[in-house]
């Protein structure tokens, strides 16, 4: 492989490395049980939290297929990833407006928002580049490295904020036992709310090499922006006329509209379920998410080699059997009880088990992400693939309400956190089932 090659293969690494903090920090292990801490109440901030995801979903269901079809036609991804990257950097930044005792709510879930947003939108397009990148044999270990990448970039990154900024509620220490730096207020939660400024620099800093090292070739017969976005809604309507044509493809956007959904579900609500029941602080939540990304990287790099080997079916059917018995195992860890028997209060078998749970999210889920591009890879046409990328987050956006907002309706309804996360476990078996009509080689995906 030429050095320009192995050079632009890095660079694409690099978003995986520079974006992967917007959903280890704030979307899971820092942010998200900070906000259970402000509301007061495990209940209404799981409730808060699903309403607030579910709508920036909506949007990005709305826009992700037509924004791909406009980059398809007109040639060209990077001033759309240009843009995305501003709106990252400004709705992680306004998270740090998330003051004890004066919080804006709707301020917070709008910044919160407008970054989740522009993180999905940018995935998208960095995602249609991975053909790109190798031959056929290649990409599936390209993409188990990148997001075994990703997640050590989001290890350090939570490392840092651990050990330097974020401070317990009670004690105004951060995990290694210190003040938070640069003389953040510990009773303003200043060094928890730099969550956010830390997750925007490092975006803006570690995409340098991204739009250094990454070139796109040119595409032939490519139009201006103006003209790509007049004909980008009837070339939508086109695949989309054309996807009960093709069964594989349909088959494998409704499978993984089920199971990621699920899975960002899992992401979204470990923090904030920990705390409620077993009354974890954010500290203990971080180190949770240590343990989980540790072996998300671990297992990503692991799956990536197996999906070159087995192809990715198999590791994806594999993990999500996986996260569905540990969504039904969570279900019964409690600070009570675990796994039907009872333990004594001050007993640490709460906090192991669900610790050994947070292990094998992070494994399947590293796993199942990285092969699951790399069959939506073998699916797509290639004139058309941040389109189908597009559409995949469609797919995996026009439910994504059914997830935190099953999980907050059930929570609000049942007054239990425990009963609210079993939405979770139907949506696997869905996946699962819907996967068996998927080829990883159909006959009818475009040479």
């Amino acid at each position: 492989m030429a050095v320009s090659a192995k050079r632009r293969i890095w660079g694409w690494f690099f978003f995986d490395w520079a974006s992967q903090p917007y959903n280890t920090l704030l979307l899971t292990f820092i942010f998200a049980p900070y906000m259970a801490e402000l509301l007061g109440s495990g209940t209404a901030a799981q409730a808060v939290w699903g309403y607030g995801i579910g709508l920036t979903g909506f949007v990005v269901a709305l826009l992700a297929p037509l924004l791909g079809a406009i980059a398809d036609r007109a040639g060209g991804r990077m001033g759309f990833l240009w843009v995305f990257s501003a709106f990252y950097v400004l709705g992680a930044w306004g998270l740090w407006y998330a003051i004890p005792g004066e919080v804006n709510l709707l301020l917070i879930m709008l910044s919160f928002g407008v970054g989740l947003a522009a993180m999905e939108f940018a995935t998208i397009f960095t995602n249609a580049m991975l053909p790109g990148l190798g031959s056929r044999a290649e990409i599936g270990r390209i993409s188990g490295s990148g997001w075994a990448f990703g997640y050590l970039g989001g290890l350090l990154a939570l490392i840092l904020m651990l050990a330097l900024l974020a401070e317990n509620g009670e004690t105004g220490r951060t995990m290694i036992g210190i003040a938070p730096l640069f003389g953040l207020d510990p009773a303003l939660r200043e060094g928890t709310r730099a969550v956010g400024p830390l997750t925007a620099i490092w975006y803006a800093l570690f995409m340098v090499p991204f739009f250094c090292w990454v070139r796109e070739p040119p595409v032939p017969g490519a139009v201006p922006v103006a003209q790509a976005a007049r004909e980008a809604l009837p070339r939508l309507r086109q695949s989309l006329a054309a996807l009960p044509a093709r069964r594989s493809l349909s088959a494998y956007l409704l499978s993984s509209m089920f199971y990621r959904d699920a899975l960002n579900g899992m992401y979204m609500f470990g923090g904030i379920y920990a705390a409620g029941v077993l009354g974890w602080t954010v500290t203990d939540v971080g180190k949770f998410g240590l343990l989980a990304v540790l072996t998300g990287a671990l297992f990503a790099w692991i799956g990536g080699r197996a999906d070159a080997r087995f192809g990715p079916r198999p590791v994806i059917a594999v993990n999500v059997i996986v996260l569905a018995a540990v969504a039904v195992a969570v279900i019964f860890i409690s600070r009570g009880a675990v796994f039907g028997m009872a333990v004594a209060p001050g007993s640490a078998l709460p906090d192991i088990a669900f610790y050994a749970m947070g292990a094998l999210i992070g494994a399947a889920g590293g796993a199942l992400q990285s092969a699951s591009r790399n069959m939506l890879v073998r699916q797509a046409d290639p004139a058309r693939m941040t389109e189908t990328f597009g559409l995949y987050a469609l797919a995996g956006k026009a439910t994504s309400f059914i997830a935190p907002l099953s999980i907050g309706a059930v929570t609000q309804l049942t007054g239990s956190q425990q009963a609210g996360i079993s939405p979770l476990i139907v949506l696997f078996l869905l996946g699962l089932v819907l996967l068996s009509w998927v080829e990883p080689d159909p006959e009818e995906a475009p040479a």
